[in-house]
């Protein structure tokens, strides 16, 4: 082979190596942006607070069945930019028939940093928030009661890039598939309860 042709062909070789790793490069970031179901591919950390109680403590018995069962407060920061709404999941996987469900909450409006105490167990709030059904089979929060032991309850807060299109009897699960493809940053808050 002539020498001039071999070393084009050795260029083109190298060019086509290296735009072929480059475009695999590319088609991995959106593999696994669809896989974790986020907008733009990287997902933010949203921190998520209670006045009530810290990260891995105990949750006071107002917020759970052995006292007024009422939501605790929560707030949100580190929120990214071109959010459309906020969603939330409580749940408790200790729970010894699998996994139960303590509250379901979506269209939370995109200027809210949090929610009060004592949030109405209405289907839809006052803001447009709608709640979905818990494992109880109720609407709103429905808090802590394990049977035994201590417990552990996640408050999952997640910021969506849309508004979402749920029925009143959403569950978890309906939620969760509503929200792929839209979540831009997430955060959790867990506390414990165990019984007296």
């Amino acid at each position: 082979m002539n020498k001039k042709y071999y070393a084009l062909f050795i260029l083109l070789f190298l060019i086509y190596g290296f735009v072929t790793e480059i475009e695999g490069l590319v088609l991995s970031e959106f593999i696994l942006s669809e896989i974790e179901g986020v907008e733009g591919g990287k997902k933010m950390a949203i921190t998520v607070t209670s006045s009530a109680f810290k990260e891995g403590q105990i949750i006071p018995a107002k917020y759970t069945c052995d006292g007024d069962n009422l939501s605790p407060p929560l707030n949100w920061q580190q929120v990214p930019q071109g959010v459309k709404s906020f969603a939330l999941i409580s749940d408790d996987p200790d729970a010894p028939i699998g996994i139960w469900i303590h509250w379901v909450l979506w269209n939370i409006p995109a200027e809210s940093n949090g929610l009060p105490e004592a949030v109405p167990t209405t289907t839809q709030l006052p803001d447009g928030s709608k709640q979905g059904v818990t494992s109880a089979g109720s609407h709103g929060y429905h808090g802590p009661c394990p049977p035994s032991g201590t417990h552990r309850y996640y408050f999952k807060i997640y910021a969506l890039g849309t508004m979402l299109d749920l029925p009143d009897n959403s569950t978890k699960q309906n939620l969760l598939e509503a929200m792929k493809g839209h979540i831009l940053a997430e955060g959790s808050l867990m506390g414990k309860y165990k019984r007296q």
